[in-house]
């Protein structure tokens, strides 16, 4: 983690509210992402994890606070030069066109070509070393449908990476995979965090792997920050089983918390 340089993604007390809504969806929300961080965002469905998303790429503007990228204000970046310096790997995304992998990560290099010009040699380098940097050198000229779900997310993050970026924002980067592969995807995470200097942003149901691999999380509840900081700090028992109302154990393994849900006694499930 490094705290020795300007933040390249900063929220500080950001409210936003949605036309029409009667309260609001962020209310006093901060973070800070600087080179070599690896911050998590967590907390229960509709916490607000996905307005944060928005708000910090400049796709909603906030009713108060700020949301700077680099120290301009986020919704002011023209998007193209955003994307060089930000590589997102959305939620969900759906590729309806029969590519191949090559093809798909090439894609990330759209930010760098002018609106008629033809990928060069540097385009198709950068490509491979997206590619080689997520393991997924061997899949580049496998079809897109044919590729597993674990495979296809480090296409996704390779696509993302293929941009040139400072800063990897990832919305729920780890939905249906299994074990082998969710770990994967968050080892591959870490290490581009440790070995080229990437600020990662991660929004994540898993309280788990976040705890295990994140310098730091941002726990949320209902648009509101309930706790920041280090896992140790923001992952308590009586915080957790408040925010999420379920009772838990909470061990440590390699000196970072780790929750494990409880059955409910038999009366509370009568």
């Amino acid at each position: 983690m490094n705290n020795m340089t300007e933040p390249l993604l900063r929220l500080n007390a950001v409210r936003y509210r949605y036309p029409g809504a009667s309260s609001d969806a962020l209310a006093g929300v901060s973070l800070s992402v600087g080179p070599g961080d690896f911050h998590a965002v967590i907390g229960p469905n509709g916490s607000g994890k996905t307005t944060l998303v928005r708000v910090a790429l400049g796709a909603l503007a906030p009713l108060a606070g700020s949301a700077d990228i680099d120290g301009r204000p986020a919704s002011r970046w023209p998007r193209q030069a955003l994307a060089r310096l930000v590589g997102v790997v959305p939620q969900r995304e759906d590729n309806l066109f029969p590519q191949r992998v090559r093809e798909t990560v090439l894609l990330g290099r759209y930010a760098h070509l002018s609106l008629w010009g033809r990928e060069r040699p540097e385009d198709h380098a950068a490509v491979m070393r997206a590619l080689t940097a997520c393991d997924a050198q061997h899949l580049v000229e496998r079809w897109v449908w044919t590729l597993s779900g674990g495979e296809y997310q480090r296409v996704r993050v390779a696509r993302a990476l293929a941009q040139g970026p400072r800063l990897l924002v990832l919305d729920e980067p780890a939905v249906s995979l299994d074990l082998q592969h969710e770990m994967g995807l968050f080892e591959l995470i870490r290490g581009l965090v440790d070995t080229q200097g990437l600020g990662v942003l991660m929004i994540t149901h898993d309280l788990n792997l976040a705890a295990r691999f994140a310098d730091s999380l941002l726990l949320l509840e209902g648009g509101r920050p309930i706790a920041s900081g280090p896992p140790a700090d923001v992952l308590t028992q009586q915080t957790v089983e408040t925010v999420f109302s379920w009772p838990v154990r909470m061990e440590t393994v390699d000196g970072r918390p780790q929750m494990i849900p409880l059955r409910q006694p038999k009366e509370s499930r009568a």
